[in-house]
């Protein structure tokens, strides 16, 4: 829908519990009766391990899929910039279950027939980074004054993105809007249609509505029914309070030297990739609230972040996780200023770089735990406006249905 909005970025508070009424769509928001939890406890606590390098992990590592299907018309400036400000305080919570969990994201963009795009598919991936970026890209415009192209996002988003077929790993989706869906397209599959098949592939489907159109609603609810979900309203722009703490721009700073100790080792091609993909991130991050920045610098410090901030063949966290040997690699596979380097020389190198990647990610870690308490006692304040974001929403819903595949989120 089209409109002019306010911008607002927020931030997160935990509340967990939803009230799970027989016959009836369990809510994400106002469950007035559920035990609080306090913000510190998950998004803004560094999450177990941070500061280690990964040690080789247990077989059974818990994994999470997590889709956002985004309305990004011209009515949602305000919730697109507070995703682009919380995406990673999202992955932190998610990051909290223990052993660490694998973790996989995907975006899927939609406005309406007749804009600039109908949808724009992101599909799942370890590689955080490139999700952001893509998030990055988004802003508000297009879109009319009433339905948009929700069947065909929820369609796509469930048969586009690449999710597990493994019944072990939570799947979820979050369904972010303030307009029904056209039920009225030719060539068009339908949400029930699709929610039925969500089901069939143990796909959760989350709707929070920004604003409070009464078709909405109902659709809304509807769509959480058919699906296992749960349903939350929100205020139009997200509902939600940012806080900037005095600990975000040495996190910035340090999460800017953590990053020099990466050492790509592969063929030209391997590490023309890698290069490629550590440069996206650092432009992308040039232009991020730092907020956000430091939110990152703590997913990537903590062991669910390591496939994000390594990637692949990554010398420091190969040689960590027992994987590869530096001495047996051969010349070429090397960087440049590595391949006049005898044997000796070589593991020397990689103890010290060893060594500063762990004071490094060890100081963020420290400083996440300041953060998070300063947080904490900043969002206290808000009267509980905090709780009714859709940042807040999110949380509650990952938290409680992560917890029926034996997850345990936020402590």
């Amino acid at each position: 829908m089209r409109s002019t909005i306010s911008l607002m970025i927020p931030s997160f508070c935990v509340s967990v519990a939803l009230g799970l009424a027989a016959g009836a769509v369990p809510t994400l928001a106002g469950a007035a009766e559920a035990e609080k939890v306090a913000v510190a406890d998950s998004m803004f606590q560094a999450p177990a391990g941070a500061g280690q390098l990964p040690a080789p992990f247990p077989a059974q590592r818990p994994r999470i899929d997590v889709v956002f299907v985004l309305d990004t018309t011209g009515s949602m400036d305000g919730l697109i910039a507070g995703a682009k400000a919380k995406i990673w305080s999202i992955a932190n919570h998610l990051a909290t279950a223990k052993p660490a969990p694998l973790i996989r994201m995907g975006l899927v963009g939609y406005r309406d027939r007749g804009d600039e795009y109908v949808t724009t598919v992101t599909p799942l991936t370890d590689d955080l980074d490139a999700v952001y970026g893509k998030l990055m890209g988004f802003a508000a415009g297009g879109g009319g004054d009433g339905p948009e192209s929700v069947n065909q996002a929820l369609d796509e988003a469930v048969t586009r993105v690449a999710w597990s077929p493994d019944p072990a790993v939570y799947k979820v989706m979050f369904l972010v809007g303030d307009a029904p869906p056209h039920m009225d397209y030719a060539n068009d599959i339908l949400y029930p249609q699709t929610c039925t098949a969500a089901v069939r592939a143990g796909i959760v489907i989350n709707t929070i509505q920004c604003g409070a159109a009464a078709d909405t609603h109902t659709i809304w609810q509807d769509i959480a029914q058919r699906s296992a979900g749960a349903y939350a309203q929100v205020e139009q722009d997200g509902g939600a309070v940012e806080v900037a703490t005095p600990y975000d721009a040495d996190m910035a700073r340090l999460s800017a030297l953590v990053e020099t100790t990466r050492v790509y080792y592969g063929d030209a091609r391997q590490q023309m990739v890698a290069k490629a993909r550590v440069d996206a991130a650092k432009e992308v991050c040039a232009s991020a609230p730092v907020s956000a920045v430091a939110s990152r610098a703590a997913y990537n410090a903590c062991p669910a972040g390591a496939a994000n901030f390594a990637g692949r063949q990554e010398l420091v966290a190969d040689d960590a996780a027992g994987s590869v040997q530096v001495e047996a690699l051969p010349s070429e596979q090397l960087p440049l200023e590595w391949r006049e380097l005898d044997a000796g020389t070589r593991k020397a190198k990689l103890a010290v770089l060893t060594a500063r990647r762990q004071e490094l990610q060890q100081q963020i870690s420290d400083l996440q735990k300041l953060r998070g308490v300063y947080i904490a006692a900043e969002l206290a304040k808000s009267g509980g406006k905090a709780d009714q974001a859709f940042d807040a929403a999110i949380v509650k819903g990952t938290t409680e249905q992560a917890a029926r595949k034996g997850i345990v989120l936020g402590k």
